[in-house]
């Protein structure tokens, strides 16, 4: 598994729902989005864009699904419906790839609530690229827990503001997440002729020619690095530490 995307501009979603799949099927029958999350990331960096709105289901929100999220009727009694705010939806998301944990439950939302639509909209595949981290993060760890809590815990990451599962929220931290746990997969190629010697080893690559500018970092910088493996180490090895 490739677990590093090859897309530019990368969505980070989550949303929250009126309630679970009552038909165990793809369609998740009778629920209707409630609140869109999403942090917008290009070539591996924040952007500082994000997209978030609440929503009005026209319909009661489960009590089960309001202990998961927060989200109270009177909350989003006055909100817009999703067809009113489907098309600067859609723009936001438009080209890019989505990223989601365990995204099938997120693009199935999102494709019932474009099918409502008048005229009808877009199956989200069909505009977006789809990459689901859960499915990375069992791939980089099976066998073990691979829920949001989890990986923040696993990859020293601050999740003490998850009192409930806010979809913005749940989205700025899915985007760390996702970056730390991509973040050591580089493609050199090592399978290469150029890059392999016959016994093996690698190849001396010369660099005389090249004008490198070196740019140490700072004693804050340091600082902070250590505070951040300190972090990692709690949860297990630390392998930058040897």
């Amino acid at each position: 598994m490739n677990i590093v995307s090859s897309a530019s501009r990368q969505i980070i979603l989550d949303t929250e729902t009126t309630g679970m799949n009552m038909g165990g099927g793809p369609v998740f029958v009778g629920h209707r989005i409630i609140e869109i999350g999403c942090v917008e990331v290009i070539d591996r960096k924040l952007t500082g864009r994000t997209y978030h709105q609440y929503i009005n289901p026209g319909q009661l929100i489960d009590e089960e699904a309001i202990e998961v999220h927060g989200i109270t009727d009177e909350r989003v009694a006055k909100e817009p419906r999703f067809h009113q705010i489907a098309q600067e939806f859609i723009d936001f998301i438009d080209g890019a790839e989505i990223v989601a944990h365990n995204a099938s439950f997120d693009i199935s939302f999102m494709d019932h609530e474009f099918s409502k639509l008048q005229p009808k909209g877009p199956v989200t595949a069909d505009i977006c690229q789809i990459l689901d981290s859960l499915a990375v993060a069992k791939f980089l760890h099976p066998g073990q827990k691979n829920n949001l809590d989890a990986l923040c815990k696993r990859y020293g990451i601050d999740n003490s503001r998850r009192t409930y599962h806010g979809a913005l929220l749940d989205a700025e931290i899915l985007a760390d997440v996702y970056l730390i746990m991509t973040g050591g997969q580089i493609d050199f190629n090592l399978s290469s002729d150029k890059a392999n010697k016959a016994d093996g080893s690698l190849t001396k690559i010369d660099t005389s020619g090249l004008n490198l500018k070196v740019i140490p970092a700072s004693a804050d910088e340091l600082i902070s690095h250590e505070q951040r493996l300190d972090l990692v180490a709690e949860s297990g090895k630390c392998l930058w530490r040897g």
